[in-house]
């Protein structure tokens, strides 16, 4: 089958138009885990808040909505685990438990749900895309902002001013990079 068919093809994700093998999926899910600990270490603090800007949920979103649902859980889940046996690739050279786990554990969910709307093409348009990064963000949060909350004793308005608020500018500007460069990404292997 050529790249242009099964680019077209419903139910398939960037991932799939390489030659389908378990050495592929081990890589891809490696890979996927080593981009999201690279741009984990693209961190800027915040003031007033425990939790940096990361490259890391772009990245997240992206190896689920590129990878698709299955390979894409895999990889943070890969990353999560490593992260938490002390390898330090979480925000800024940390590993281990810290007050913005949470946001880690909300990458995971929200690679399996980029991935499966991936699946359904909804990284093939900019429009579909940005939706689909909103949504990974808000699973993101959902998880992320009440174990901040827990974990670091704060209120519900006090998390969601540290750990919510200051981001959405930057999440808006992660979504719109999203927009294009998955979609760009489709357009190109289609034209070979």
């Amino acid at each position: 089958m050529s790249t242009a068919t099964a680019s077209a093809r419903p139910g398939t994700v960037l991932a799939d138009l390489l030659p389908a093998s378990r050495v592929r999926d081990a890589a891809l899910v490696l890979g996927g885990a080593a981009l999201t600990g690279l741009a984990a270490q693209i961190a800027v603090p915040v003031p007033g808040s425990p939790v940096p800007v990361t490259g890391q949920t772009f990245a997240a979103l992206l190896v689920g909505t590129s990878l698709g649902a299955r390979r894409g859980v895999a990889s943070l889940a890969l990353y999560a685990l490593a992260g938490l046996m002390g390898l330090p690739w979480f925000a800024s050279g940390t590993s281990g438990l810290s007050v913005s786990f949470g946001y880690i554990l909300g990458m995971i969910l929200a690679s399996a749900a980029v991935g499966a709307l991936a699946r359904r093409g909804a990284d093939r348009g900019a429009l579909r895309m940005a939706g689909t990064m909103v949504l990974g963000e808000a699973i993101i949060y959902a998880i992320g902002v009440p174990y901040l909350a827990y974990t670091a004793h704060l209120s519900a308005s006090a998390a969601i001013a540290a750990g919510l608020t200051p981001f959405l500018i930057g999440d808006a500007l992660k979504a719109a990079l999203a927009m294009g460069a998955t979609p760009t990404a489709w357009k190109l292997v289609g034209k070979r």
